[in-house]
């Protein structure tokens, strides 16, 4: 097999393809070849250091593929079976190997490019419309890189639960993007204060959720951007961590409510993992859901894939192609 995998954490170019022993799967276990997999912030934080983990980095954790071999006592899936995963570390990789209770099936129809480019982003964002915060038609939300991978499927589903959705950008081509995927109104965030217009917006009460992957430099303003009572929704750090602050805060701008969610918290059972996978690729399935895929890099070029990522570059999913 290729794969790659760090040495030691750093910038880019510490991310070399090399040959590797093929894996054989143990019990519980698959093998499964790798046909896309997806590229998302929290790699580029296990790659710098910023998120610890175990060297060699196995980067990726999220993708699609076909059923290579099973271990012993796998009859959840057998060869030839075609699954995605959000949970396999080393899927940058022409082949990993992964506890079948993470996988699931990829229905007819959807593919492996658009089941990679789903998995992880399109569980996050069901999570965060249907769970964390879950939005109905009563709601106003404030999506945060609306035009984002992440970004573009909260907009499909806030819309289609009936939400008000404002989305923030960067660029006029960004707006358009996030329009397209149900936002009512976008602020481009490059020309205007995004808490001022969110608040202008609402007739001044704010909104009820603001749902920011930013992180350090959205912080602040997406507190002001909430009417009282609402929540912040951080489920990611694109611009950095969070300083510490004072909670006091909270009770100051409206007895406020801020969560720091995460997926494996929502997907902690095999049922629920298999119910927002159902629900997700069911309606990429049935055309209720767009995938964007705004980028694809052969394994070779990961590096130029993490710095078109944190350049912001990008619009929609970008996938490595092994």
């Amino acid at each position: 097999m290729r794969a790659i995998r760090p040495k030691a954490a750093g910038g880019p170019e510490v991310m070399q393809l090399e040959e590797l022993p093929t894996p054989a799967p143990g019990p519980g276990e698959a093998v499964i070849r790798v046909e896309a997999a997806g590229v998302n912030f929290i790699d580029t934080y296990q790659r710098s250091g910023q998120y610890r983990t175990e060297v060699p980095i196995p980067l990726g954790l999220e993708g699609a593929g076909r059923v290579e071999a099973v271990g012993p006592g796998v009859a959840e899936v057998k060869e030839g079976d075609e699954v995605a995963w959000a949970a396999g570390p080393g899927s940058y990789a022409t082949h990993v190997r992964i506890p079948v209770a993470k996988l699931v099936p990829v229905p007819a129809g959807v593919g492996a490019r658009n089941a990679a480019a789903a998995m992880l982003q399109g569980l996050t964002a069901h999570y965060l419309v249907r769970s964390t915060f879950p939005l109905g038609p009563s709601h106003t939300c404030l999506v945060h890189a609306a035009a984002g991978g992440v970004g573009l499927l909260l907009c499909q589903m806030a819309k289609r639960l009936g939400a008000r959705v404002i989305g923030t950008a960067s660029t006029d081509a960004k707006a358009r993007l996030a329009r397209e995927a149900g936002a009512d109104e976008v602020i481009l965030y490059t020309q205007a204060d995004f808490e001022a217009e969110a608040r202008r917006l609402t007739g001044g009460e704010g909104v009820h959720v603001v749902y920011d992957g930013v992180g350090k430099d959205t912080f602040a303003k997406s507190l002001g951007a909430l009417r009282t009572r609402g929540m912040l929704v951080l489920f990611g750090q694109a611009s950095g961590p969070v300083p510490s602050f004072d909670p006091q805060i909270l009770n100051q701008k409206g007895s406020l409510f801020l969560t720091r969610p995460s997926l494996g918290h929502y997907t902690a059972t095999r049922e629920e993992l298999l119910g927002r996978a159902a629900d997700v690729l069911g309606a990429i399935a049935r055309g209720e859901l767009t995938i964007s895929v705004g980028a694809t890099y052969p394994l070779a070029e990961a590096a130029e894939a993490h710095r078109a990522l944190q350049g912001r570059a990008t619009t929609g999913k970008v996938l490595l192609i092994p």
